[in-house]
């Protein structure tokens, strides 16, 4: 439990603490509610699923465009994080890569419409865009290198080439029940595998 000072305050670096897990906490509530009805979704129903109040949001972010660069990011991040972990935890290379594609993708469904909120503001879009390459890229090159040097994929697959592949596989797939991005997805990863020998 955080001590107070004399004046009965909570410490400064606590307050801060407080407010970053706060900041978390809201992020990933708006991340789930982009999920599930876009970017063009209520601050009400944001609020409510971060259980604050909506002027929170708003000293926080003051416009939609603000939150949802600080959900890209903040997905960025979880995302970069997440390769790591995974490749020192799964079961081998190839699983820690499939799982960390799973996420990229949920991060790809999140990050739909942000073109659109950003439209006004075309050189924080690209900065952005960059920012994506620049943090991402590395993470599934190590995956990659690690699932190769493990002799269960094929090498010469880039990671760029392997984002972009996803990425494009997602597109299109919101509101068509025919299409399933992820099947294809997996598809994709098959096709990376190097053949078993007998």
């Amino acid at each position: 439990m955080p001590t107070t000072g004399e004046s009965g305050e909570m410490p400064a670096r606590s307050r801060r603490a407080d407010a970053q897990r706060n900041q978390r906490k809201l992020l990933a509530a708006a991340a789930d509610v982009f999920v599930t009805s876009g970017v063009d979704a209520p601050v009400r129903e944001i609020a409510a699923r971060a259980g604050v109040g909506m002027g929170t949001i708003y000293r926080h972010f003051p416009t939609r465009a603000d939150l949802v660069v600080a959900v890209y990011r903040h997905q960025v991040e979880a995302c970069a994080e997440a390769g790591p972990a995974l490749l020192a935890s799964a079961d081998s290379p190839f699983a820690a890569l499939r799982q960390w594609v799973g996420l990229f993708v949920d991060f790809l469904v999140t990050k739909h419409g942000l073109a659109t909120a950003l439209q006004s503001d075309n050189d924080g879009f690209e900065a952005l865009h960059t920012y994506f390459i620049d943090r991402l890229v590395p993470v599934c090159e190590q995956l990659l290198d690690a699932a190769v040097d493990a002799g269960e994929v094929r090498p010469g697959t880039r990671a760029y080439e392997l984002m972009r592949g996803v990425g494009n596989l997602c597109v299109g797939g919101d509101g068509d029940p025919r299409y399933d991005p992820r099947r294809l997805v997996e598809l994709l990863l098959r096709g990376l595998r190097r053949p078993r020998t007998s």
